[in-house]
């Protein structure tokens, strides 16, 4: 009998824009890691995507975050830093939960100018939790890769 290791699977970033390490997000809960391990973006575009393929389990009625799983992931996609407190102004969502999605297909789309002129940081955090047995989250910040083994 013989055993196979699991490939890495590569992320899709949620958007356009430097890929970010956790620590670097102005919010505490995110930058200690208190909702989970992952990454983040400082997107230049306002395309805002699933980072795999799956379902939407939820996008929150203000817009600025939603939820994608499939068989191997449940992920957090948090557009901006305390976004909810705009009420849903500068977002825009294209899919509903139930929806299925192929990584890199536009969720929501965010007015990034909107967000900035609100005080608001726009880097957008990426909660991912892996499940079963993949628990290793790893950052290539130069290749902008992210990988989960």
């Amino acid at each position: 009998m013989r055993f196979f290791r699991k490939k890495p699977l590569k992320l899709a970033l949620p958007a356009q824009g430097q890929l970010l390490e956790l620590k670097d997000v102005p919010d505490e809960a995110f930058a200690q890691k208190m909702l989970g391990d992952g990454y983040a973006v400082d997107p230049t575009d306002g395309q805002i995507a699933s980072p795999i393929d799956g379902t939407i389990s939820y996008i929150f009625p203000t817009g600025h975050a939603f939820g994608v799983e499939n068989d191997d992931f449940e992920i957090l996609v948090h557009i901006g830093i305390d976004t909810v407190e705009l009420e849903g102004k500068g977002f825009s969502a294209k899919k509903a939960a139930g929806d299925s999605v192929k990584a890199g297909e536009v969720v929501i789309v965010a007015d990034l100018d909107v967000i900035k002129q609100a005080g608001k940081p726009i880097i957008t955090p990426v909660i991912v939790t892996p499940k079963g047995e993949r628990k290793n989250i790893k950052l290539d910040l130069g290749a902008g890769t992210v990988e989960v083994d």
